[in-house]
This record gives C-alpha cells, sequence and structure tokens, in this order.
C-alpha cells in the first residue's frame, strides 16, 4: 500500500461508463490518484481510459483474467463490470492482494455477496461499496440531523424510488437489466442504494421483510395498434411517420441524446444515418412494449427493524426522483427530488411540540462539476484515498453496508413467494 504522500493507484476491470467516472474525477483530484491499467473487451473503453490516466505506461488489457493474471497492478481495482460479472474478478482480486471500489450490487446473489465480505476478512483487505447516495449533501446531511437526535427516536421511514420512464425503458426495457438472469432483481439492481440508506438511517438490523410488485406496464399487450417491433421500422408511433410515442428510439438522437453516449460504441464521432443504422440491429431500437424484459416496473417493500422501528419503499418507473420522509419521536422530516420541487427548500423538518416547521436548503457542494448521482460519484471518490489508507470514515465497506443487499435479495425472495415475510436472523448468523 502506498503512503499518505503519494498518489493511490488505481486499476479497472469493466472500463464503462461507471469506471470512467470515477476515474475521472480521480484524475481531476490533482496528486492524489494514478491510474495505471484497465481491462475491457471493447478496444474503445480501453482507449478511453488509458486517456483519462495521463498515464504513458498505462496498461491495457482485453479481459479480466490478463489483468489479474499480472502482478498486482495498483492499490485499488475498480470492479465496474455488469452484474453478473462482479463475483469472479473481486474473489480473484482479493486473492491477488487489491482492496476493491466494488460498484453495486456486490454479486447477484446473497451467498456471493456474504462470500465477498467473507474473503475481505480473510486477507486483510477493504471492499469499498459504491453507495454514492451516502455522499451525497442531501442524505449525509438527514444522517447528521437523526444522529443529533433531533427528530428523536425514528419510529417509521417512507422512501421513494422514481426511475423515471425513459430510464426505465432505457435500462430495464430495452438494456442491460432487463433481464434478470442475466444480470439483478430490479430491487437490488436500482434499489440497492436506497435500502442501504434506509438501513443506514434507521441505525438497527432489519429483521423481517416482506415485498409485492411486478411487471405491469412494458409487456406486449399494452403495446398500440399497428407498433412494429423496432422503431426504426416504419412504426406509424415514431417521429419520422409523425407519431409521438415517447419511447420512440430516434429520441436518442435528439432530447434522448445523453442516453446515447452510455452505449454507442463512438459517442463522440458519429453521424445521424450512422446512429439510424445501429438502432436497426441494436436492444435499444426494440419497442418497448416488444422486448424480453422481466424486470418489474415497481415494487414496494416493508421492513421492520431490531429496534422496533419500520420502513417502506415505494419503487416506480412512473415518477422521477427520490423522496424521503422520517417519523420520530420529537419531528418528522420530509425530503428528497419532489418535495425540492414542490417548496423550493431540500427538506423541511416539522417539530412536534412547538408546531413550527424549519426549512432547509443545502448549499450546492464544490464538486469541480460533477454531478451525478446528486454529487455522490465526486464525495466517494474524494472521501476513498483517506479510506483505503485507514484514515476515513469505514461506514461504506462491505462489513458494515452489507445489509442494505440482505435486505434487497430478501425483498426479492418475498415478492417471488407472494409477499411472504422473509426473516434475516439466520443470514446474521451467518456472518458471525
Amino acid at each position: 500500500m502506498t503512503t499518505s504522500s503519494e498518489p493511490l493507484t488505481i486499476a479497472a476491470v469493466g472500463c464503462g461508463s461507471r469506471a470512467r467516472t470515477y476515474t475521472t474525477i480521480a484524475m481531476s483530484l490533482t496528486g492524489r490518484y494514478q491510474v495505471t491499467a484497465g481491462a475491457d473487451p471493447v478496444a474503445e473503453r480501453r482507449e478511453a481510459m488509458q486517456t483519462i490516466s495521463a498515464n504513458p505506461d498505462f496498461k491495457a488489457f482485453e479481459t479480466a483474467d490478463e489483468l489479474l493474471e499480472e502482478d498486482r497492478l495498483a492499490d485499488v481495482l475498480i470492479i465496474g463490470t455488469q452484474d453478473n460479472y462482479h463475483f469472479e474478478p473481486a474473489k480473484k482480486a482479493l486473492e491477488k492482494g487489491y482492496h476493491l471500489l466494488l460498484e453495486k450490487p456486490a454479486s447477484q446473489t446473497m451467498d456471493e455477496t456474504l462470500e465477498l465480505a467473507r474473503l475481505a476478512k480473510k486477507y486483510d483487505r477493504k471492499i469499498l461499496l459504491c453507495f454514492v447516495l451516502r455522499y451525497t449533501d442531501f442524505y449525509s446531511k438527514v444522517h447528521e440531523i437523526v444522529n443529533s437526535g433531533r427528530l428523536g427516536e425514528v419510529i417509521s421511514i417512507h422512501a421513494a424510488e422514481g426511475v423515471d420512464a425513459w430510464h426505465q425503458s432505457h435500462s430495464y426495457v430495452r438494456g442491460h437489466w432487463a433481464n434478470t438472469g442475466e444480470s439483478s432483481p430490479m430491487i437490488i439492481a436500482k434499489c440497492s442504494h436506497d435500502t442501504d440508506y434506509i438501513s443506514w438511517l434507521m441505525g438497527s438490523r432489519c429483521s423481517s421483510v416482506s415485498s409485492y410488485g411486478r411487471l405491469s406496464y412494458f409487456t406486449e399487450k399494452n403495446a398500440p395498434a399497428g407498433a412494429t417491433d423496432r422503431c426504426t421500422s416504419g412504426c406509424p408511433h415514431a417521429s419520422p411517420q409523425g407519431g409521438s410515442c415517447m419511447y420512440d428510439a430516434h429520441h436518442y438522437l435528439g432530447k434522448q441524446s445523453s442516453w446515447l453516449r452510455m452505449i454507442y460504441p463512438h459517442p463522440t464521432e458519429r453521424t445521424d444515418e450512422e446512429v439510424l443504422k445501429w438502432l436497426e440491429v441494436s436492444p435499444w431500437g426494440r419497442c418497448v412494449w416488444k422486448c424480453d424484459n422481466d424486470a418489474v416496473d415497481h415494487q414496494v417493500v416493508n421492513m421492520e427493524f431490531e429496534n422496533g422501528g419500520t420502513a417502506s419503499l415505494t419503487m416506480t418507473a412512473f415518477d422521477c426522483g427520490r423522496g424521503l420522509e422520517i417519523y420520530g419521536t420529537k419531528a418528522s422530516l420530509r425530503g428528497g427530488d419532489a418535495y425540492e420541487g414542490f417548496s423550493n427548500a431540500s427538506m423541511a423538518i416539522r417539530d412536534h411540540a412547538s408546531g413550527e416547521t424549519e426549512l432547509i436548503q443545502l448549499e450546492t457542494a464544490d464538486d469541480d462539476g460533477y454531478k451525478g448521482h446528486g454529487g455522490g460519484d465526486y464525495g466517494l471518490v474524494n472521501a476513498m484515498d483517506a479510506i483505503f489508507r485507514g484514515a476515513g470514515s469505514e461506514d461504506s465497506l462491505i462489513e458494515h453496508a452489507i445489509e442494505g443487499h440482505l435486505m434487497g435479495f430478501a425483498a426479492e425472495e418475498s415478492r417471488l413467494k407472494g409477499g411472504e415475510p422473509v426473516l434475516l436472523d439466520s443470514l446474521y448468523r451467518s456472518m458471525e
């Protein structure tokens, strides 16, 4: 491990959007980080990572196995691959002596997640989970307020995540997380952030979880009359034919172009004609009602905690942004995206005794322009070197932050059993 006066060295397995975001931020923090290597089967992604690194000695590999066959190339390895390829490279990297910055979800299954926590302890390595919401101004402020005792004892929490209908169609209908057998259940892939911060704020182990949810809207029975299998196949509801379908793939050339940059092979070097040709064969050119998706588009989760508190989480494709309500014995707190839209305040605290309400507006953090996940991407990378050197908060290390994953996997188990409660006692015992 490097000393605190030397840059923390980073390598990456999977050089896609997430790893490039983290390394770009790392390189903006002058002198604190050095990017040494990257592995990805797509040459353009390897080249992009090398450019980000500004390191003439950067080593590029086509596969994770090739990188991990080498002597250890960095202090920390970013695992930024798809969900179904987190466990194997993470396991090998721990054995090789790397600390890990591990993108959520940690793995596809509860057993694999528990195994990674065990291996981190065995090899005395740190796994920092990418629960970036903990590093946002909003959630860190809420955590501070809860810990201050201002709300009193937290009795119940309600959280909501509006995925956004286009985001749902892009990622969970047409995209990488559409088929849960090849990725992760929706409540893990998207909402492990939410189950994590609920656990973090409640400050108690979760004892029981129940859940309901299903895929209701993005199915063939809801396709409009005359819809073709692809938006580019003369569909009457697509814009070239005068249609107004909000999910028309032609929007990747217009108002949804920011999403194209995440999936198109050469996002900065393309013509509209090239993109249209690509959409004719790409998964992202398909009609959203005629895909092979099975990810749910709405789900509710109920949680009971050992301290007697309860929490609920609503995930829906048909809203945009997160919301949070915390009900304490002394005061209640409301905040989040929807609340800010209505009140022009980040959050509000209502005191039960006085009946008075305080509006709190958070100042925008100095994050050098990195607004990803409400500034959480920047916050995570800004804290990362201190954490791996043993000088920062270890709250987000896997041994302290695994509970959100366990709650999510339990929620999916309950959903598949028609809402039957799942008890977590046996999982905790397996960790002891």
